[in-house]
């Protein structure tokens, strides 16, 4: 069976055509032409803003004019990470998908399910002719997953919906009424070089899970940058030296990679680094099964980190919190406050990190910034905090809430889980420019979002879509 023949047939037809285009964060331009167009062609009145968000509207069924308008949300671009050896050009090819068994997944590369088949449904909800639902604005956003640029360029008033339903929740069972805010911290450092001397090694660390790094924080899975240090640091008698470090990707996603080239006095190096993976390999050995951690003779390379850098940037990274760093006191097993180091880089005499602070509170959300950026001010790195955004307060009085989990509850015989998520969702930026909407976010089931091994579970996609059109024909009266 082809994917676009899945059930129901509409919304994975879509999901099938939008995989086709490339649509990258930052480099959006074909995917804004896409929805656009698929806008104008339905005869729907269509509009780009001056960023790139994509707004179509659509009128009410027969007998459902005086109802709420509603406002259905997901976002355009997906991340774009596959794996080492996959052999992939996101900016010009499409996501090859798969059927593996209950899950549709892509072949080495992330499958674009976040925020894809919010997309998809959406699409599905603006070309049906017999679904019944009040008057629709569709609002496809841009660059969510490098920092909400769309969310935040979005226009005051352009707007008339009462309620918005974004469709960016990845458990088929949860209905999200809150998010954490984020913001990035970047870092950076010129090192004094020397010639290098000794023997060289290439030193590589992959077959981590990796994944989202607000939603996937919780599981303990490993982080190749903070793994990669731990196989150079307090290397001083061995006269280790590093000549280049590429760790990690994406600042919103955990690093599953990393890669250095280093140099050292003597092949004595090897004991100590076959005794450090294994250490290595055996913490991980539940939530990283997976890790492969080699070492590999090289050419000597022109030009190495002194030794005294090289001491600065083992310390620091080693210092330089990583994961869970409080729970929520009020909502049971919620991540409270986070931090992810994204990514690693050394090269040509500049020491490069990115990483992303999570937090459901905003002054948390600060402190553990400054946490993370003052330990490496004490190495002497210019630290820089951009991209901030804002979390999503629950609102326990929500009267879309009301009506989705007794539709649930009728559906499928069962209450849903109502949570906030360490996620970061458009949600809190949104309600900020339009104070008075009521807001909720759901989906289907998406597992691994942000690393190669996401997938879709191809049953949830039905169960999403049924909820969807249910709520849709009940919405309440203005």
């Amino acid at each position: 069976m082809e994917i676009k023949d899945l059930e129901p047939q509409a919304v994975w037809n879509n999901f099938t055509k939008l995989n086709s285009v490339p649509r990258p964060s930052k480099k959006e331009e074909r995917v804004i032409a896409f929805a656009k167009n698929f806008g104008e062609n339905l005869g729907l009145p269509t509009y780009v803003d001056s960023v790139g968000n994509v707004i179509i509207s659509k009128p009410a069924t027969v007998g459902m004019e005086n109802r709420k308008m509603v406002v259905l949300q997901s976002h355009l671009d997906m991340v774009h990470q596959k794996n080492s050896d996959t052999e992939f050009d996101f900016d010009t090819q499409g996501i090859q998908m798969l059927i593996a068994g209950d899950w549709v997944t892509a072949n080495g590369t992330t499958l674009g399910a976040d925020n894809g088949m919010g997309v998809a449904a959406i699409m599905s909800l603006l070309e049906s002719t017999d679904i019944a639902h009040p008057a629709l604005e569709a609002l496809f956003t841009i660059d969510e997953e490098t920092g909400m640029t769309g969310a935040f360029g979005l226009e005051h008033g352009v707007l008339k919906g009462d309620i918005l339903l974004n469709l960016d929740t990845e458990d088929d069972d949860e209905f999200s009424i809150g998010c954490a805010g984020g913001i990035d911290t970047n870092t950076k450092y010129s090192y004094s070089e020397e010639a290098a001397s000794g023997i060289a090694y290439s030193i590589s660390v992959k077959g981590l899970k990796g994944g989202h790094s607000g939603m996937d924080i919780h599981l303990q899975r490993g982080n190749a940058n903070k793994i990669m240090n731990r196989l150079l640091w307090n290397c001083e008698d061995l006269e280790l030296q590093i000549a280049e470090i590429n760790g990690g990707s994406l600042r919103n996603a955990i690093p599953r990679e990393s890669f250095a080239t280093i140099t050292v006095k003597d092949d004595s190096y090897l004991e100590i680094f076959s005794k450090r993976v294994e250490e290595i390999k055996g913490e991980f050995s539940v939530s990283d099964g997976g890790l492969i951690i080699e070492i590999t003779p090289v050419d000597l390379p022109k030009k190495v980190m002194s030794q005294s850098d090289v001491l600065k940037l083992t310390n620091t990274i080693y210092a330089v919190h990583n994961g869970v760093y409080r729970m929520s006191m009020t909502i049971e097993g919620l991540v409270e406050t986070s931090s992810s180091l994204a990514r690693v880089t050394v090269k040509d005499g500049e020491f490069n990190t990115q990483s992303l602070q999570r937090s459901s509170l905003e002054t948390a959300k600060m402190d553990i910034a400054h946490t993370v950026g003052a330990v490496f001010q004490l190495m002497g790195c210019d630290v820089e905090h951009t991209g901030s955004y804002p979390g999503w307060d629950p609102n326990s009085n929500s009267e879309i809430l009301e009506l989705m989990k007794g539709k649930y509850k009728a559906l499928y015989n069962e209450d849903p889980k109502v949570m906030a998520c360490h996620a970061g969702l458009e949600c809190g930026i949104l309600g900020e420019i339009y104070p008075n909407w009521d807001m909720i976010s759901f989906g289907p089931t998406i597992r691994n979002p942000h690393s190669p091994d996401e997938k879709v579970k191809i049953d949830t996609v039905a169960k999403f879509w049924t909820l969807l059109k249910d709520v849709l024909k009940d919405i309440p009266v203005k």
